[in-house]
């Protein structure tokens, strides 16, 4: 009974060789990543939900307004803003319904926010923020 196995085996595989080109099991080690152009990212994925928000790329200054005296922080950029809303790529431990300052690098612009959506995948983590003054002009101007 193995031998019939053994040859069913080896001729399925010259079959898939004759008309695939190769196995499809072969692995081929490569150093290179391969995107395809479709790929979203973590906060393109989010960026879906808010069709007003367009793709900004404006530096700033991310901290968690909590109780207490610890300060969280961290430098990141908005990847997508609008006048009402922003989405950032964030390391920082937030959840639903936490508010957020947000500071301008350059040309000073400050907006208290309050976190209305968050974004998983691969690892990653966006976050998307409603500003809590209103519409925030700074956000959209480069």
């Amino acid at each position: 009974m193995r031998k019939c196995v053994c040859r069913a085996a080896t001729q399925t595989r010259t079959l898939v060789r004759k008309y695939c080109g190769e196995l499809r099991g072969d692995v081929r080690r490569s150093s290179e990543i391969t995107l395809t152009a479709n790929e979203q990212g973590c906060a393109e994925r989010l960026a879906r939900f808010f069709p007003r928000a367009n793709p900004v790329r404006v530096p700033v200054q991310i901290t968690a307004l909590r109780a207490g005296s610890t300060r969280l922080r961290e430098a990141t950029v908005l990847e997508y803003g609008g006048s009402e809303h922003a989405i950032f790529l964030s390391s920082l431990p937030l959840e639903f319904d936490d508010r957020v300052r947000i500071e301008r690098d350059r040309n000073g612009g400050t907006a208290d926010a309050t976190v209305i959506a968050v974004q998983y995948h691969e690892g990653r983590k966006a976050v998307a923020v409603r500003f809590l003054q209103g519409p925030c002009a700074w956000v959209t101007q480069p």
